[in-house]
């Protein structure tokens, strides 16, 4: 019989490798060369210690090594050893790729994010660097893996020997943690993101995470908000009615927000508008709900606020409860989806359309979402529309790595800029080059839209906030997705603006003027759902007054 019934192959016989030989070679290549992002951030720290930190780090690698070999020798027996050391290696190679080409960390809701993801943004990160490190790294040692020639034993005397190797290993992993427990728990303090570098077990560990999180939402059942609320009275005419729209911005981080006092001017024709006596005003000091989309854009739309929204619980969101106070409401999507907040209402996505000029493939600029607008609301019920709208647009606005991707040649002002999805090939100034172009399309975007808006005789408002920040480069770190509490503040920053008509302003009673004197007050996506639903007059339990950022500047009566 073979080691555990591995079969009776060639590359099994006799003269092949003694069964843990292979495995402590593969428990090796994970540990050292699988893990390249996390020793590279360890030696950040104990390098300049000398001896004792190289001693310390070589001491680390080898408990990982070891852990892997207990691992493996518990996991990878009989048939399994081929497809599990396979699937390793390719978890660790792909991993450790982004981590050090993007500065990124795996867990659970980078897991959400790659779960979640669309062939359009897949396509964008199929860079010439990721299919060198599928071949060498993945390809190349996963055949060797497959063909290396491994000794056959009798399964009784497998399952001893391995279940012994295995609790060694371990036993010796855990004395040489324990042995440097002083430089681990120093170094583990200073830097909590150290443990999602771990290579697979961060990947095995994040997947197993979400997919335990997605059951537990799919077997809850809708928890139902603002039963309380009751309808909202019809207006005469439908122009008359209150429209809203909301939109949710992609990856714009405040930094480089021209409003926000930006060196650069990304914001021109909002300004302009500013300075024409459009009503608009800038919040300066935002904080996202999350660093990525798939938590974002439902925290927004949920009334707790970051701090008690549980990703986990099947609620009704602010969509839902502007439909039960008998608004229309519908979700236009230039990007991966909604994130299950438009579920329960129209919606419509832009990936189908081919439009000249504004969309190639299965990608659109933003600007189809004005386009695809007016048609959207004719679509609404009349009844409904007549109570009040809520069109909510979701950009792909600064979506990366392939931020020239995201603007037309005509807006593309900041040159040069970077023309790859690799960003780590471009140098900085063009990679901020390229990202600032997509602030100044989503500018340009945002003021037709506020002409278009206008227009209108009834109350109208826009309120437009950016889901979440980006890095572009800073401490080594692109992109976003990194966990709350070690993400920098360039991936958890956004901007925000608010503008509203004459005819929305006598509405709600707004005292405009202070309302500006407000920009600078901390604000958050905490305040998104209380503020729309507000804008609309909805009354609930639900909502909260101090949550509203118009409720502080409406005049009584």
């Amino acid at each position: 019989m073979a080691d555990g019934a591995e079969g009776s192959t060639a590359a099994d016989s006799a003269a092949g490798w003694h069964p843990l030989a292979a495995l402590a070679l593969l428990a090796g290549w994970l540990a050292a060369l699988g893990n390249v992002p996390l020793w590279e951030a360890v030696w950040q720290v104990q390098g300049p210690l000398g001896w004792r930190g190289l001693t310390v780090t070589l001491a680390w690698v080898l408990a990982l090594a070891l852990v892997n070999l207990a691992v493996l020798a518990w996991l990878a027996a009989g048939p399994l050893r081929r497809p599990v050391g396979v699937a390793l290696l390719a978890l660790a190679g792909v991993a450790s790729y982004f981590m050090l080409a993007y500065g990124i960390v795996v867990d659970s809701s980078m897991a959400a994010n790659v779960f979640q993801t669309d062939l359009r943004e897949a396509r964008d990160l199929l860079t010439p660097g990721l299919l060198v490190t599928l071949v060498l790294g993945v390809a190349l040692p996963g055949w060797l893996w497959w063909r290396l020639p491994v000794r056959r034993w009798p399964v009784g005397r497998a399952l001893l020997v391995r279940a012994g190797v295995g609790a060694v290993a371990l036993a010796l992993a855990v004395a040489l943690l324990w042995l440097t427990f002083q430089d681990l728990a120093s170094l583990l303090r200073n830097d909590r993101g150290l443990r999602y570098l771990i290579n697979p077990y961060n990947s095995v560990y994040a997947a197993l995470r979400h997919g335990v999180g997605q059951r537990a939402l799919a077997s809850e059942p809708l928890q139902p908000i603002g039963l309380d609320v009751q309808p909202l009275p019809a207006a005469a005419r439908e122009d008359e009615a209150p429209l809203v729209v909301l939109v949710v911005g992609e990856t714009a981080r405040a930094a480089n927000w021209g409003l926000n006092g930006y060196a650069r001017d990304s914001t021109p024709r909002l300004r302009a508008l500013i300075q024409r006596g459009q009503p608009i005003v800038s919040f300066a000091a935002v904080t996202s709900c999350g660093t990525n989309t798939q938590t974002s854009v439902p925290c927004l739309a949920a009334p707790e606020g970051r701090a008690r929204w549980n990703p986990s619980r099947a609620q009704e969101n602010l969509l839902d409860l502007l439909q039960r106070a008998g608004l229309a409401v519908t979700w236009l999507d230039n990007q991966s989806g909604c994130k299950g907040v438009c579920a329960r209402v129209p919606s419509r996505q832009t990936d189908h359309l081919q439009v000249p000029g504004l969309c190639r493939g299965d990608e659109c600029h933003d600007e189809i979402l004005l386009r695809e607008l007016p048609g959207a609301l004719q679509a609404l019920p009349e009844a409904k529309r007549q109570v009040g709208t809520l069109v909510v647009l979701h950009q792909m606005g600064s979506h990366g790595p392939a931020y020239f991707k995201r603007t037309p040649a005509a807006l593309k002002r900041f040159q040069p800029e970077c023309t790859t999805a690799q960003l780590q090939a471009c140098e900085p100034a063009h990679i901020v080059n390229a990202y600032d172009n997509t602030l100044l399309y989503t500018d340009h975007v945002l003021a037709e839209l506020i002409g278009w808006l206008a227009q209108r005789r009834g109350p109208t408002a826009l309120l437009y906030v950016s889901d979440h920040g980006e890095s572009l480069g800073e401490g080594g770190l692109y992109l976003h997705g990194m966990p709350y509490a070690v993400a920098p503040r360039e991936q958890k920053d956004v901007p925000m603006l608010l503008w509203v008509n004459g005819g929305m302003q006598r509405r709600l009673g707004l005292d405009w003027a202070c309302l500006q004197r407000r920009v600078q007050e901390p604000v958050s996506h905490d305040h998104v759902f209380h503020t729309v639903a507000g804008l609309f007059g909805v009354r609930s339990a639900v909502l909260d007054a101090e949550r509203d950022l118009l409720a502080a500047c409406r005049r009584a009566g």
